[in-house]
């Protein structure tokens, strides 16, 4: 075993030095051709893994099927990164570096459920931070997506960052923290050769927006292949999961204040429906006792010619013109008929 070792060791010394290689060039005279030796360099890398940065993905209890669904897309997508059973909610967050010690890892993306419906994602470095604590929104999952990309599975990606993250100096922290996590590591076990898809993060609204494409080669175009979602930045700290705040955003709203704020305005719409509703009431209330006195009925009242009072004390003279016709009876005309 010693001598597979030294031989082993000493293979891998001369793989490193520079190789002397003869070739021969041929001018088509067979009589004497020339000899010329040239020196190879050693490779740059020899391939071994040297970026041993590990992720540990796990969350804590009470998360739904759609963080189920995201965290294992995660996991899917980053090689290097290791799983572990939900944490539960009574522990403090300072216990997840003593599970990322056990687990040799150096970096965390914790997932914490609160009240069935808030998703908060915290990365850190572990054990010394820094730390930073995300509310995660908009979550579409691969299998919800069903987008028509595929890359292939351990790929290692291109990570593309907006051009604020170089402007403002929490978001180039941040920029830090996200190549350190995300960025799989070269010449890792589980990954592939290979590079074709990459990792977006945009910067719009005061929220980080992630979204992964894949590369087609034909034309170098982008397709998405999803999972995507928001992260809306919270605090900064300076430790792992914890310790001084480093920086506190000033624009974000926490979810409850949102949901105070959707249902004060919902009561404040139908407190404006009853009292539009009273006020119709008590119109119609008054056009009714308004219309037993109304004004507007002698309107149509017109008071008469006053014609000069003339009382007749004789009859009228029959008038000449006309006469009187006898048209007999049914009966009479019958007994005429008879006679």
């Amino acid at each position: 075993m010693a001598a597979f070792k030294r031989k082993r060791g000493a293979h891998a010394t001369a793989e490193k030095t520079a190789k002397k290689v003869k070739f021969v060039v041929d001018d088509g005279n067979t009589e004497q051709d020339a000899v010329n030796e040239i020196v190879v360099p050693a490779p740059v890398s020899m391939g071994k893994w040297t970026n041993k940065e590990r992720v540990l993905i796990f969350s804590s209890r009470g998360i739904n099927f759609r963080t189920r669904h995201l965290m294992q897309d995660l996991r899917t997508m980053m090689p290097h990164s290791k799983a572990d059973t939900k944490m539960d909610r009574k522990d403090k967050l300072f216990v997840v570096n003593e599970v990322c010690e056990i687990k040799n890892c150096n970096k965390c993306i914790f997932f914490e459920a609160k009240k069935k419906q808030d998703l908060y994602m915290w990365i850190s470095n572990c054990p010394h931070g820094p730390s930073a604590k995300f509310l995660v929104q908009n979550i579409h999952t691969l299998a919800e997506l069903k987008m028509t990309g595929n890359c292939l599975k351990g790929s290692r990606p291109l990570l593309s960052f907006d051009p604020t993250f170089d402007k403002e100096p929490h978001y180039a922290l941040l920029k830090e923290l996200f190549i350190q996590t995300f960025s799989t590591p070269r010449y890792h076990p589980k990954s592939q050769p290979f590079v074709d898809h990459v990792f977006t993060f945009t910067i719009a609204d005061n929220r980080i927006w992630f979204r992964n494409y894949q590369i087609i080669e034909e034309d170098a175009s982008l397709v998405e292949i999803g999972p995507r979602f928001v992260l809306n930045l919270i605090k900064v700290f300076q430790g792992s999961f914890g310790g001084p705040t480093l920086y506190e955003n000033p624009s974000f709203q926490s979810p409850n204040l949102h949901r105070r704020q959707l249902r004060l305005a919902a009561a404040a719409k139908v407190r404006e429906k009853q009292t539009l509703k009273e006020m119709q009431k008590v119109k119609r209330t008054a056009a009714k006792e308004d219309l037993e006195t109304d004004v507007t009925a002698d309107v149509f009242l017109t008071p008469a010619e006053d014609k000069p009072a003339c009382i007749q004390t004789e009859p009228p003279e029959p008038q000449a013109g006309k006469k009187h016709k006898f048209k007999p009876s049914k009966r009479q005309r019958q007994q005429m008929a008879r006679r």
